[in-house]
């Protein structure tokens, strides 16, 4: 099975690999522990470069490239992490420890723009993303309470029981589950 969306201006790619592991996926919060405590930090670094950024735009009408590939490769890591562990189960394969693109089941890209709206920049981060929020919210888990689960969690760990009884994960479930991260 594979789940492959492209779009103008990001692209997630999710493939499932078969067979995955009955039971693997009940430890994977353990063994994605070292990638979290790294995420933890990255995105720390991820909100001060968007801030510098949001500046750059601001004065510039560009996003500085190498803070935008900063940023890109963050969410490149976290969909890989997410993808291997509950926001998919969708691989064994351990996820790598890399900002870059390539060689994973899961990837995410992200078109270069070459011209911003100075005027946007104002607005669309809060004003005109407040729907998307909510529906993210609603698809990941939130409400600023870490114990509300969200909807792909939720397919994602009754993807992981189908997949401990029977051996098979759930192709319905995982191209939701895909299609609500791409959303996300």
């Amino acid at each position: 099975m594979s789940e492959k969306k492209v779009s103008y201006p990001v692209s997630i790619i999710g493939e499932l690999t078969e067979p995955p592991g009955r039971g693997w996926w009940l430890i994977k919060w353990l063994l994605a522990l070292p990638h979290y405590i790294i995420l933890w930090f990255l995105w720390i670094a991820f909100f001060v470069v968007t801030v510098i950024a949001f500046f750059a735009i601001l004065f510039t009408a560009k996003y500085p490239k190498a803070l935008f590939d900063f940023n890109v490769g963050v969410m490149r890591w976290s969909w890989r992490v997410g993808f291997y562990s509950y926001q998919a189960l969708g691989t064994d394969k351990y996820p790598p420890f890399t900002l870059k693109a390539g060689g994973y089941p899961a990837d995410l890209e992200v078109v270069y723009p070459e011209r911003l709206s100075r005027g946007l920049v104002l607005v669309k981060w809060w004003l005109l993303a407040i729907p998307q929020y909510i529906v993210v919210v609603l698809f990941q888990g939130g409400w600023g309470s870490s114990n509300s689960a969200g909807l792909v969690p939720i397919l994602a760990i009754f993807a992981g029981v189908a997949l401990l009884f029977t051996g098979r994960y759930p192709e319905d479930i995982f191209k939701v589950v895909v299609g609500m991260n791409r959303w996300t």
